[in-house]
């Protein structure tokens, strides 16, 4: 079964809570606090595995609960940070928020995508002992992580997308090209799925092909099988448009090529300008008038003709030789790039409970408010706009008035979450 949507809950672990605890030993007088902090929540991260080709397996497993921090202890002992969890996945695989839609990440590359983060661990009272404050009898707890549901969405990465109406031979075109082994029969629909093939030329030189299910009238608007498949065609920096020259079926070529450019614009304007060459296939089967014909209607749209007959490979070799050649000259495979949060996003995951607490220890302002930590996490700081939200959230949210009624001054350090600051009015 070919899968290539599906949505699932991932939930990051919890940090571990800070430790209350004091030293005890004999001999030792006054041995004061010793509470360690909380460790780290795991981290949900997604890497591509190249032997998963659906994304059948979240069909059955629909939550993924990462493991939480561990607490702290005595004698400052940090709670142990929680493992990471590992979601392999299709390479090409878009990740998206199920709720706004916003593209997370793109799992293309061998890079690994931190999607959901874990949470820091609570600080053990150890951290809050002050000269004026000795015996601390109280810790913090740790921070939850980040949970989200995402909707996963494959799009094959293919160099070359095959295109056509069905039973015109682009099951037959990849068999001879490349090692893939589709079924071939001659009726409608035969390929329910679509089928890659590494198509070699020579030593080093070889490309990925994509044999995408026949398109009908109407697949842009979901008539047919097409209309499933169309994404898989967005990320092909080339396509070939395979047209049953002959007309054996008694569809008119012309009309067939016509119709399938109409599909791939209203599905996608960029995918329509995508670089196309006109394989005429069947020539075996068709009239010298019919060729030229159809090839005098290609050239006078300024496209690359071929004639060729996948079932008795006949002008196979030089497609093939031409489209590595015209690749050469296309960039590379697309990459979608994540999307920011926006700040839509970002006061409805803060929530309206903004409670805050604000101390004063060895010249540093420390700000303690659970909320922000979300902000923290998305806050890109070479970004004007965002560094601007960040200013309005604080000033919004009485964090500056109590800076203020507390006494800073300019240049004194500001610190949220390990994030330092100098103050400046």
């Amino acid at each position: 079964m070919f899968a290539d949507k599906a949505k699932i809950t991932i939930k990051a672990g919890n940090g571990g809570n800070g430790a209350v605890s004091f030293h005890r030993e004999k001999y030792v007088a006054a041995g004061g606090p010793d509470g360690g902090d909380g460790g780290k929540g795991a981290d949900i991260i997604f890497v591509p595995d190249d032997n998963m080709s659906t994304l059948i397996d979240f069909r059955y497993k629909k939550k993924y609960i990462a493991p939480n921090g561990g607490d702290g202890s005595s004698k400052n002992c940090t709670g142990r940070s929680a493992e990471p969890l590992i979601i392999r996945v299709p390479r090409g695989t878009l990740i998206r928020d199920a709720n706004s839609g916003r593209l997370m990440a793109d799992i293309s590359t061998d890079e690994p995508k931190i999607i959901a983060k874990g949470g820091k661990g609570g600080k053990g009272n150890a951290r809050f002992a002050t000269p004026t404050r000795q015996i601390p009898r109280f810790a913090k707890p740790g921070f939850p992580g980040e949970s989200f549901e995402v909707q996963l969405e494959l799009k094959l990465l293919a160099d070359v997308g095959l295109v056509g109406f069905p039973n015109v031979g682009k099951s037959t075109l990849i068999s001879v090209v490349s090692a893939a082994k589709p079924k071939i029969a001659n009726y409608h629909f035969t390929t329910l799925t679509p089928v890659l093939g590494v198509v070699k030329i020579a030593e080093g030189k070889s490309f990925v092909m994509a044999d995408i299910p026949g398109l009908i009238e109407g697949a842009s608007e979901g008539v047919g099988l097409g209309h499933e498949f169309l994404r898989h065609v967005e990320r092909c920096r080339l396509i070939v448009h395979v047209v049953d020259v002959s007309g054996i079926e008694g569809r008119n070529p012309e009309e067939d090529f016509e119709t399938i450019n109409r599909e791939l614009h209203n599905f996608s304007e960029e995918l329509a300008e995508r670089p196309q060459i006109v394989a005429a296939n069947k020539c075996d089967m068709a009239t010298p008038e019919q060729i030229e014909a159809f090839k005098a209607f290609i050239s006078e749209k300024g496209l690359p003709f071929f004639e060729i007959s996948a079932a008795t490979t006949q002008g196979t070799k030089e497609l093939i030789n031409t489209v590595y050649e015209r690749l050469a000259e296309l960039p590379p495979i697309k990459e979608y790039e994540p999307e920011p949060i926006s700040q839509q996003e970002l006061d409805e995951a803060i929530g309206a409970d903004r409670k805050f607490e604000v101390e004063f220890e060895d010249g540093v302002y420390y700000v303690e408010a659970p909320w922000l930590e979300y902000i923290m996490r998305n806050l890109n700081m070479d970004d004007y706009e965002s560094l601007q939200y960040f200013q309005l959230t604080l000033r919004s949210s009485g964090i500056i008035d109590k800076l203020e009624e507390m006494g800073i001054q300019d240049d004194d350090t500001v610190d949220i979450f390990g994030f330092r600051f100098d103050y400046l009015r």
